[in-house]
């Protein structure tokens, strides 16, 4: 289901996308001026609609750098009796299937196999690419500001113990019947009820927008 995103995010995120790639590619120093005026724009329509501060919101869109795609999350459903492992975030308080950014100089799957065990305490082994959506469609809050592809895995623990992290404060399996409150920026229920279906039924293909 495809969050109700307002207008002026879109605009704004497409705006600064317009802006990074054409600073990155173009040589001419009065292109580089009308690019950076776009950003300026992008980072006014961000802080009116959010009721942000406008210079700290400048200085983020000035960090990225090269041609604009999305960014990566990675998150991985791993079951052990006919229950997920979830994650208690530390900053909200609710829970997710462990996982986050993608890190570079590793693949997909080494890196949702790093974050279940830096948030989690388990080794798991990745089996099966389950899913890959786009934040923006997926009725997570529709109040980010990067572009963002959800990969999701389903993974077998294969060793380790529940401990706390710097990012987590407990771990621990959940029935599908029984799921603690979630932190919807990172997981939804429905997110978590199509990885049961993967687990249950290994053959499925992997779902995409």
């Amino acid at each position: 289901m495809e969050a109700d995103e307002p207008q002026w995010l879109r605009i704004a995120r497409e705006l600064r996308a317009i802006a990074q790639t054409g600073l990155t590619f173009t040589a001419d120093r009065f292109d580089r001026q009308r690019y950076c005026q776009v950003r300026e724009l992008a980072a006014s329509m961000l802080a009116q609609g959010s009721g942000g501060n406008f210079d700290m919101i400048l200085r983020i869109l000035q960090e990225g750098w090269g041609y604009a795609t999305p960014k990566v999350d990675v998150r991985g459903a791993a079951f052990v009796d006919g229950r997920v492992l979830l994650v208690r975030e530390i900053n909200d308080g609710k829970w997710t299937l462990p996982g986050g950014w993608a890190d570079v100089n590793q693949s997909a799957a080494e890196c949702v196999v790093r974050e279940i065990a830096e948030e989690s305490g388990f080794e798991a082994k990745a089996l099966k690419l389950a899913a890959v959506r786009d934040y923006q469609k997926s009725g997570h809050p529709p109040r980010n500001v990067d572009s963002i592809y959800k990969m999701f895995f389903i993974c077998e623990i294969t060793g380790g113990a529940a401990r706390a992290s710097d990012e987590t404060s407990e771990a621990a399996f959940f029935p599908r019947d029984a799921l603690p409150p979630l932190s919807l920026g990172r997981t939804t229920a429905a997110q978590i009820d199509r990885m049961f279906q993967h687990a249950e039924h290994p053959n499925l293909p992997a779902d995409f927008d």
